[in-house]
């Protein structure tokens, strides 16, 4: 009698019509037919021989297909007499910490950086993402840099507009003088300058795009992310909020720039006095397994999510939107993706929003 042994690291997410296959050591992921995880479910407590035996002779071909997959993918593995009790299923636990472990920041003057520096210490804070539209020279990246030179900030991402004097230079001077930013995007960029190469240390991103804070929350298979505490942390709780603050460009506190409720401001109130505000952290545990549509997909756990931009069709007994994000074009139930700002079903939002420029004619 032979046992298929399914290695703890890989996971199986069942959506309502198809499965997806997860390998969290190598953070790959890939699409199955739904059948594929009845087979799963049945070689987790039935022998092989036993399986096959309820399959006619066209399905068994089927079947043996997906178990010659699942070998040469590695993503388990065959043994004789019994199960290998060496590879127990893998702990859901998510562990953080901190108390805060993002900043995101709508800047456009690099001094309102000094009165955050406490409490991104207090706070424990490792990364920071600052968003401009004003142009940043190298003297502003440096600045910045420097402010959390003895900091507990482990990264900064920047995204700001792209001007004439970026060109290779000004990126090696950056990779030399600056030590925590490690991803630059510079958006409204009509060509690239030059070829990006694996030469700095920091990853660079030049857009066309005109990156504005309504330009966030878009859901695309791109920015789907096969890394084992982004899906742990989007199983226990939500992915785009979760241990995440945000200030807007007039200094105001929030969950998220884009959020429309306030926690108080920086000129008189700190990151501390916002984070025990009684609603900063009511999105925190909305998981997709509660989001409408979202419940129902594959990909529930690689996703971003998006409550400062949803369908708004849904509300729990709690007060808290639980619609589908507004700008995912992928449809769970058909497996198709469409472009999200010309469906129909979504124009009463976008109208809400004032995205109607957003939406392609």
């Amino acid at each position: 009698m032979t046992y298929f042994n399914l290695f703890s690291n890989i996971q199986i997410v069942k959506g309502i019509s198809r499965v997806l296959i997860s390998d969290l050591q190598r953070n790959v992921s890939e699409i199955m037919p739904l059948e594929f995880s009845y087979l799963i479910e049945e070689l987790k407590t039935n022998t092989i021989e036993a399986v096959f035996k309820f399959y006619d002779a066209d399905s068994k071909i089927i079947m043996q297909e997906y178990l010659d997959f699942l070998l040469e993918k590695e993503y388990g593995f065959i043994t004789e007499n019994d199960w290998d009790k060496n590879f127990p299923p893998l702990s859901i636990d998510y562990q953080d910490y901190t108390k805060i472990s993002n900043i995101f920041i709508e800047l456009n003057e690099i001094s309102v950086l000094e009165r955050l520096i406490s409490s991104i210490e207090n706070l424990g804070i490792k990364h920071l993402v600052i968003f401009s539209t004003k142009h940043f020279f190298i003297e502003d990246f440096v600045k910045i840099d420097e402010y959390f030179t003895t900091s507990v900030l482990a990264g900064i991402e920047i995204f700001s507009p792209f001007h004439s004097q970026i060109n290779k230079e000004f990126i090696q001077n950056l990779n030399l003088n600056t030590q925590r930013i490690y991803n630059l995007v510079f958006h409204n960029c009509t060509k690239h300058p030059f070829k990006v190469k694996d030469e700095f240390r920091f990853v660079i991103n030049f857009v066309q795009e005109n990156i504005k804070i309504t330009s966030c929350g878009k859901v695309d298979l791109k920015y789907f992310n096969t890394n084992l505490p982004k899906v742990l942390e989007a199983i226990n709780h939500n992915s785009c909020l979760h241990k995440k603050i945000g200030i807007d460009i007039e200094g105001n506190i929030k969950n998220c720039p884009a959020m429309p409720q306030s926690f108080g401001n920086i000129k008189d109130t700190t990151l501390e006095e916002a984070l025990k505000h009684k609603d900063f952290k009511k999105y925190w545990n909305l998981t997709k397994d509660n989001i409408e549509v979202c419940k129902d997909c594959e990909f529930r756990y690689i996703c971003t999510d998006c409550r400062a931009y949803t369908e708004r069709t849904h509300e729990n007994k709690e007060g808290l939107d639980t619609s589908k994000p507004l700008k995912c074009g992928y449809d769970p139930y058909t497996g198709e993706w469409e472009e999200w700002s010309t469906n129909p079903l979504k124009e009463k939002a976008i109208n809400f929003y004032g995205m109607q420029n957003l939406v392609k004619k």
